[in-house]
């Protein structure tokens, strides 16, 4: 009986866990919605700088994209493991 009550707390200690690694994606959202609107703001003001903008902006998407990535990863990897 006390096997059994330890893979349950073990099971609720692991999906907490997961829970922690998904909630961490939504600042990651935040700062995707943070980097393009700002990049639609600077283009919008002045459209010469398109070209210069848009690499920041898209190396900008890509790191806060990868945290995010890496986040949903590891909860994967633990709800699987």
């Amino acid at each position: 009986m006390e096997a059994e009550s330890m893979k349950y707390v073990v099971d609720i200690v692991k999906f907490m866990a997961i829970a922690a690694c998904v909630i961490s994606m939504k600042p990651a959202a935040e700062g995707i919605t943070k980097i393009w609107l700002a990049l639609i703001d600077t283009v919008g003001r002045n459209p010469d700088v398109k070209k210069d903008v848009n690499a920041f902006g898209l190396i900008g998407f890509a790191t806060v994209e990868a945290i995010a990535l890496y986040a949903f990863l590891i909860a994967l990897i633990m709800l699987f493991l």
